[in-house]
């Protein structure tokens, strides 16, 4: 039964204690009424004998502390899910915004979700292709892996995110593969690019978008990705499809996740953000993943600016202990004109090795990688000598590394952003670059690997 409340007894946006309260739970949802007969949504933040510390989705304009009433509805919130959310675009709080009819739910799911069981996880080891070679190449996706995007302010993370939902696919037959797609805090203008881009490209048949907007409530966007990540647990794990869930922006969360901690007067942890990010980005991040005697999976890409384009601030740092690597964006790269600028010495994908080789993407795919990896390395620590030093101080084999440096960033890593790549046309593209070096160079690929697939051999 709904118990009604007239006793709030005080408000301090965006939280409200009502007095007198019985067996109210904590995560559990409220509705509040003003004299006016408008709802608005709320749930419990806090319980203490009979007293509960609630938090609004929405402002706390024009709420009469004497006459306006509290229900406690008895469950968390919950997003209506069913298979017709693909090619519909909703608010943080899950509701339709695209002017299409409500969904028709098939069940209705607490947006908390339950933790996976570490013993009943599958270990990634099938290759997802997004198109993009400084990716597929050199740190490749895994099916069920967390690989985030560190970019900076200014830098075309959304373009490379939009180019991501929309030539991601899974390599082999009767594979259903859809795109969750969460904007978190980001400006009307950002949100319209991606949901115009998807409706352009036909990518929004295969897509859920979830749009919260930075001048929505920031309790809307502490929601908005737990949301979409039940979303893809309901495709997933309830009808079996290989799910890629792209975050955008994680640093507006975090945000949101420290406007809230200091209404509620928290003691604040490293730069003012409470002392659970770590847990609480942990709740989310851990959503993904492959489950045993499951077909589906989620395979998650949280995108990230780093404020002041510092890898230790604690969004980034905290990010990069949970998830399996990460993907960085340079700013030097950006600035030279390259698209997408994507650093590929320090970006990592820890499960590349699982999702690479026969079977997958090709036998060579591994000693080209290293390989490129290694002559890439050499050729930008011989530019930054030839800045020092001038080229005269530079060996023959440096300059030939130099210039392989500046071919690799023009060729491989400069792509565009409407170029969508096989993993086949990318390792050949490797093998163009390599031919550029002498075979001795090439010490990180057996012969017959050389043998059998370098070009004019």
């Amino acid at each position: 039964m709904i118990k009604e409340y007239k006793t709030i007894k005080e408000i301090a946006s965006p939280l409200m204690i009502v007095e007198g309260v019985d067996g109210v739970g904590y995560d559990e949802l409220a509705e509040i009424e003003l004299p006016t007969g408008e709802k608005r949504r709320c749930k419990v933040l806090e319980v203490e004998g009979n007293k509960a510390v609630v938090q609004l989705f929405e402002s706390a304009q024009g709420i009469n502390l004497a006459e306006s009433k509290v229900r406690f509805l008895g469950h968390p919130l919950e997003l209506a899910v069913s298979e017709d959310m693909l090619g519909r675009v909703f608010n943080g709080m899950g509701q339709p915004i695209d002017g299409g009819p409500d969904i028709l739910a098939e069940a209705h799911l607490d947006i908390n979700g339950l933790p996976m069981n570490p013993a009943a996880r599958a270990y990634p080891a099938e290759f997802i292709q997004t198109g993009v070679s400084a990716i597929d190449g050199l740190n490749t996706l895994v099916r069920g892996q967390k690989l985030p995007i560190f970019s900076g302010s200014g830098l075309p993370h959304a373009q490379l995110a939009a180019q991501i939902a929309r030539q991601a696919k899974v390599l082999g037959d009767n594979e259903s593969f859809a795109v969750v797609f969460a904007a978190i805090g980001i400006t009307f203008e950002e949100s319209e690019f991606f949901i115009q881009d998807f409706r352009r490209t036909g990518a929004i048949d295969r897509t859920v978008v979830f749009s919260n907007l930075a001048n929505d409530p920031a309790v809307e966007r502490i929601a908005t990705p737990r949301m979409a990540l039940t979303c893809a647990e309901y495709l997933a794990f309830e009808k079996g499809m290989q799910v890629l869930v792209i975050l955008t922006d994680i640093t507006n969360y975090a945000e949101a996740l420290r406007e809230v901690s200091a209404a509620k007067k928290e003691v604040p942890g490293r730069r003012g953000y409470p002392g659970y990010l770590y847990t609480d980005l942990a709740t989310m991040y851990e959503r993904a993943g492959r489950r045993q005697g499951k077909n589906g999976s989620i395979t998650m890409i949280p995108i990230l600016t780093m404020p002041e384009d510092d890898k230790t601030h604690p969004i980034p740092d905290l990010t990069g202990y949970i998830t399996e690597g990460q993907i960085i964006l340079s700013r030097e790269l950006y600035r030279k004109g390259l698209t997408p600028p994507i650093d590929v010495l320090p970006s990592l994908s820890r499960l590349k090795d699982k999702g690479i080789g026969e079977g997958k993407t090709r036998e060579d795919h591994s000693g080209t990688m290293n390989q490129l990896f290694a002559a890439y390395s050499r050729g930008k620590d011989a530019k930054e000598l030839m800045t020092i030093l001038g080229e005269a101080a530079l060996s023959d084999d440096d300059k030939m590394f130099a210039k392989f440096a500046d071919e690799f960033e023009q060729r491989y890593v400069n792509q565009g952003n409407t170029t969508d790549r096989t993993i086949q046309e990318t390792l050949d593209l490797g093998w163009e670059l390599l031919s550029l070096l002498p075979r001795a160079e090439l010490k990180r690929i057996k012969p017959e690997m050389i043998d059998k697939y370098m070009p004019n051999n």
